[in-house]
């Protein structure tokens, strides 16, 4: 089962607002994709939500952009940060995303964006979000979101 951003947002707001305000913090952040071999690449990249989805734009003929369209699966990573404080946790994302040739759809968030033309768009469909995060200088707190079902809390010492 898949979701896109806004129902992802609808079913547990304040983790959204969490791991959107984690990824806001920068700007590049790391996607992992599959190479045709099946090993995985990780490449550099700028997320955008909009208009209720998650969007990866890309540069023309990129290597990440062309793992995409021959197979849809992708992580991504929230930049860390400098050092090794890591405010707001750690945030991943898993799912598919799915290259947008429709023209309005291009129209529309090169409005709000403005990339450099040419470029690749992608739409995501999530399967999993996942935010690690240290609680009291004690635990170790992993919440973990797939489309469907409730957020599931692990606690390690």
């Amino acid at each position: 089962m898949t979701s896109n951003w806004a129902t992802f947002t609808t079913a547990e707001p304040d983790l959204a607002k969490l791991v959107e305000d984690r990824f806001a913090a920068f700007t590049h952040h790391i996607v992992a994709t599959l190479r045709k071999d099946g090993s995985p690449r990780t490449s550099g990249l700028e997320v955008r939500f909009l208009n209720g989805e998650l969007w990866l734009g890309m540069m023309p003929d990129s290597r990440k952009a062309l793992d995409l369209r021959r197979d849809p699966r992708f992580a991504l990573q929230a930049n860390p940060g400098s050092g090794t404080e890591m405010a707001g946790g750690d945030v991943r994302i898993a799912g598919r995303a799915f290259e947008v040739h429709e023209p309005g759809e291009r129209a529309r968030y090169t409005e709000e964006v403005e990339p450099p033309e040419p470029f690749h768009l992608f739409r995501t469909e999530l399967t999993e979000v996942v935010r690690t995060y240290v609680e009291d200088d004690t635990y170790l707190v992993v919440e973990i979101w797939k489309p469907g079902e409730p957020v599931r809390t692990l606690k390690r010492k």
